[in-house]
This record gives C-alpha cells, structure tokens and sequence, in this order.
C-alpha cells in the first residue's frame, strides 16, 4: 500500500515538474526579440546556474511547504506580512510570483500600491498602507512598501528631509506596534551589482514583451545609483530592530535568489501540520426526467488550435 502511495506522488511530481518546465519554456520562446549580441553578453556575463531540472525540483518541494504554511496560518488565525525592497530589476516580482503561485488568493495576497494620489499626499504617511494589513489567516506580500519613503521618494525629490527624518523617527515604532499586534513582519532587501542592473534593463529595453516593465523611476535609478546605495545605507542603519531586522537577498542569481528567499521565509515563521478533515467526492445526483439543451454555437469559443 505505502508502495503504491509512493508511486502515486512520484508520478504527481514528476507531471506537474514537466507542467512547470513546459511553462518556463514557454517564457524563454517569448525572448527571441533580443539580439544575438545581447543574448551573447548576458550568457558570458552570468555563471552557470542551477541545472533546470535541480531547479524546479527543488522549488516545488519549497512549494509544498508554503502550502503547509498556508494552512497553518489559516488554522491559527495567523497574521503575516513580507516585506519586498531593492533595487529594481533585483528580483522582488520574480519570487513573489513563484510564493503565490501555488496558493490560495484569498488567504495569500501580493499588493502593489501605485503613486499616491493628491488626497493621499495630505493623509499620515502608513496610512495608506494600513487597510491592506491582513486580518487573522492572511499573508500580505508587499511589493514596495512604506519605505518607498526613504528609497526612491526621498532620491526623487518627492519628501522632504524633514520627512525623510520623521519616517525614520516613525517606522522603528510603527513596525513594533505591528508586531505587538500579533503581526510577523518580514523584511527583505534585494541586491543586485551595478553591472547586473544595467544588462536587466537593457534585455527589458529591447524585449517588447518586458518593455512594460521600464518605467521613468527605473530608468532613473541608473542614473542615481550611488543616492540609492547612500539611501539603503541609511534605511538598514535606522530601521533594523530587532523585532522586524532586514534580509538581505544576493539577487544575481536568479534561481538561486528565488530559492534562498523561499527557503529563509520558511525559517521565520514555526508553522506546521494541521488536522485536515478527510475530503470525499460524492455522487453525482442524477435527474431521469433533466433533458441537457443544446446551446448555440455563437456561444462558444471558436476552436482553432
């Protein structure tokens, strides 16, 4: 019986592995807009990774266990928030796709905030940031948080120093009250070199498919990389506490960086199992006198493929 069982998740992994590697494949057909000499530059600038195959194994197995971690938020009524910082392109979007991918949307959310508005320029800094906090059995990933204040508003001119230094006399006690609110909190930093930056926007330049993601800020944080590495400094030196320090994230690497961050998150919070109340599939009820009409054709779907 345990043998069959064995087989049984063997066989899941081994389809849903395939289902995985098919889809990255997919991605890497979407980049044949890039240049021969681009691709060129970017294979010799970058060591080889994590074979493939060693790759999504491993990213499923850290998969399974966010699922047990899901759970077990849910079950304790548990309060989580991650927080994504970094340079842009280091890497944020890539391994909070690849921690909500598996998960419930309704228990496990990304949020994103855009530029605030007029109305909320006049608002307290956190409090736009607040309704998105997570209530019992949530976890709230922020992609860009409330230090979006001392990164890139505070390089760009949009705060003051008079700002700047109240969000830093702020954000130690804020995070302390989130924490005392029975709220893990989680920070990251991504890091990436100067070199590795560069080459990232310039394969998002020439790749129609990425150029969505170059904004006016990105374009000027090449510009202003030494205010951003100033700021950063600044940022850990004033905001690492105890109760909520940074991580840091070498983010290079791609694969690697995903894997090593899912891995550390694991680490920070004690979740484990649950009672799961067994699930059945029950019969279909079936109605003699139910006749199934015939649709339109209009409605569905034309199939060409």
């Amino acid at each position: 019986m345990n043998n069959i069982s064995d087989n049984n998740q063997s066989d899941w992994l081994e389809a849903e592995l395939a289902d995985t590697i098919d889809e990255d494949y997919e991605l890497e057909l979407s980049e044949p807009a890039l240049s021969d000499a681009i691709r060129k530059i970017y294979r010799n600038a970058h060591p080889a990774s994590i074979p493939r195959l060693d790759y999504f194994r491993a990213l499923l197995s850290l998969q399974a266990e966010l699922i047990k971690l899901q759970d077990w938020v849910v079950y304790n009524k548990e309060k989580v928030v991650v927080i994504f910082e970094g340079r842009d392109s280091a890497g944020k979007g890539g391994v909070i796709k690849r921690i909500t991918q598996r998960l419930n949307p309704r228990v496990v959310r990304a949020v994103a905030l855009p530029a605030p508005s007029d109305r909320e320029k006049t608002q307290w800094y956190f409090q736009r940031y607040v309704p998105h906090l997570p209530a019992g059995g949530e976890i709230v990933l922020f992609d860009r948080s409330w230090y979006n204040r001392s990164g890139v508003e505070r390089v760009m001119g949009f705060a003051t120093e008079d700002q700047v230094d109240q969000f830093f006399n702020d954000v130690p006690e804020f995070e302390r009250m989130l924490v005392r609110s029975g709220i893990r909190l989680v920070k990251y930093w991504f890091s990436i070199t100067d070199e590795e930056q560069q080459m990232r926007f310039l394969v998002r330049i020439h790749d129609p498919l990425k150029q969505w993601k170059l904004s006016p800020m990105d374009l000027q944080s090449r510009v202003r990389w030494e205010a951003y590495t100033k700021a950063k400094e600044e940022t850990f030196a004033r905001t690492n506490i105890p109760e909520a320090p940074w991580h840091i994230v070498e983010g290079n690497d791609k694969k690697r960086a995903r894997l090593n961050c899912i891995d550390h998150l694991l680490q920070q919070i004690p979740y484990g199992d649950v009672p799961h109340e067994e699930i059945t599939l029950p019969d279909r009820v079936f109605n003699p006198d139910y006749e199934r009409k015939v649709l339109p054709p209009q409605l569905y779907v034309p199939s060409k493929y």
